[in-house]
C-alpha cells in the first residue's frame, strides 16, 4: 500500500469515528433575533425561550453569540432599520419575527447580499432569499369555527378578536375563520375588534363592542384575548358564550375554574412561543452548511378539556403553554419528520 493510500485510509477512519456535530464549525458564527414587538405574554415567553436555548449553545460553543433585539415600537421601517444596523455589526445570521410579511423585504434583501443567512418565523417575510417558519394560521383560524360546529351545532353569533392590525399573522387567522364560516354558514360573524393579542386590549375592545352586539354564542380568537373577553362579558353581566382561548396561563386558569364549577367546555389554540428556538436551530443549520428548504411548517398546539389540566400544570405562571426546540427536534423538521 503507498504512503498516500495509507494516510487517506487513516482520514477515514477517523472521521468515521467522529460523531457527526464534531464536523460542524459554526463555533464562530454569531446569529442575532430581530423581533418586533414583546408587548404581550406570547412575546415575553418567545424571548424567554430563545434566550434559554442559545445561551446553552453559546456556553457548549456551538455558537459565539445569539444576542436577541426588540424594537420599541411595532414599526416596519423601525426593524428595517435594525436589520441594517445587524448587517454592519457583522452577523452571520438574522432570525426575524415580522412587523410586516412584505415592508422588510428591502433591508432582507440586504443581508442576502451579504452573505447573511435570514430566516424568519411567525411573522414570515416573503423575500425569496429567505427561510420561512410558520405553522398554517388559516388553519388554526378555521379550526375554531370547525370545532364550534360540533360543539354548537345550530350556529349562532361569532365575535371575532384579531390581533396586531396589518401583520402577517392576524390576516392568516383571521381568513382562516372567515373560510370556518364560509364552510360553517350557521355561524355569522356580528362584530370584530383588534385585542393587539393581549388581554388588557382584548379587554377594553370587547367591552367597548358589546352594548352593540346581539347574543353572542362564541368568541373566536388568536391568542392572549380569551381571558380578557371572559372578564368583559362578566362586567357587562352578559351570558358567557364559548371561547376560544389562546394557551396563555391565565386563560386555562380561567378555563379550568369554570370547568371546575359549571363544566365549562372549549378549547385552546396557539402557536408555541419556542418557536424562535427552532429558528435558531434552523439558522445554525443553514450556516452549517445543511441544505434547508425555503419554507417549513409547524404544528400549532392545541389543548382540549381531556388534557387541560396537564398542559396547565406545564405552563408557567403568567406564561404561555410552550414547546422548546432542540438540534434533534431542528433536523427532524428540516427532514420532513
Amino acid at each position: 500500500m503507498t504512503i498516500r493510500k495509507i494516510l487517506l485510509a487513516s482520514v477515514a477512519l477517523v472521521c468515521a469515528a467522529m460523531p457527526i456535530s464534531a464536523l460542524a464549525d459554526t463555533s464562530g458564527k454569531k446569529i442575532a433575533l430581530s423581533n418586533n414587538y414583546a408587548g404581550n405574554s406570547w412575546r415575553q415567553a418567545m424571548l424567554t425561550s430563545w434566550d434559554k436555548v442559545t445561551k446553552e449553545a453559546v456556553k457548549a460553543g456551538v455558537v459565539a453569540a445569539a444576542d436577541p433585539f426588540t424594537t420599541a415600537e411595532n414599526q416596519a421601517t423601525e426593524q428595517a432599520a435594525q436589520i441594517q444596523n445587524m448587517i454592519l455589526e457583522g452577523y452571520d445570521a438574522i432570525v426575524v419575527n415580522a412587523a410586516s410579511p412584505t415592508a422588510l423585504n428591502g433591508a432582507v434583501k440586504e443581508a442576502c447580499d451579504a452573505g447573511i443567512v435570514v430566516v424568519s418565523f411567525d411573522g414570515i417575510v416573503t423575500e425569496p432569499c429567505a427561510w420561512r417558519i410558520a405553522v398554517d394560521f388559516k388553519e388554526m383560524g378555521r379550526s375554531q369555527v370547525e370545532y364550534l360546529s360540533k360543539k354548537i351545532p345550530n350556529g349562532g353569533n361569532l365575535l371575532e378578536i384579531r390581533g396586531l392590525a396589518g401583520v402577517f399573522v392576524d390576516d392568516e387567522i383571521s381568513a382562516g375563520i372567515h373560510e370556518g364560516v364560509k364552510q360553517f354558514p350557521q355561524f355569522k360573524i356580528a362584530g370584530s375588534v383588534h385585542g393587539d393579542w393581549a388581554q388588557d386590549v382584548a379587554q377594553r375592545a370587547v367591552a367597548g363592542i358589546l352594548p352593540s352586539l346581539p347574543e353572542i354564542a362564541a368568541v373566536v380568537t388568536q391568542g392572549g384575548d380569551g381571558y380578557g373577553a371572559a372578564q368583559a362579558f362578566e362586567a357587562a353581566k352578559r351570558p358567557m358564550p364559548t371561547i376560544v382561548m389562546g394557551n396563555r396561563e391565565d386563560e386555562l386558569q380561567w378555563w379550568k375554574k369554570q370547568k371546575d364549577a359549571n363544566g365549562y367546555e372549549t378549547m385552546s389554540v396557539s402557536i408555541a412561543p419556542g418557536v424562535s428556538t427552532l429558528a435558531f436551530w434552523v439558522a445554525q443549520q443553514i450556516l452549517d452548511g445543511k441544505d434547508v428548504k425555503k419554507d417549513l411548517v409547524v404544528p400549532f398546539l392545541r389543548i382540549d378539556q381531556d388534557n387541560l389540566e396537564k398542559n396547565l400544570e406545564t405552563t408557567e405562571k403568567g406564561g404561555v403553554a410552550n414547546v422548546e426546540y432542540s438540534l434533534e427536534d431542528a433536523q427532524a423538521v428540516i427532514n420532513g419528520k
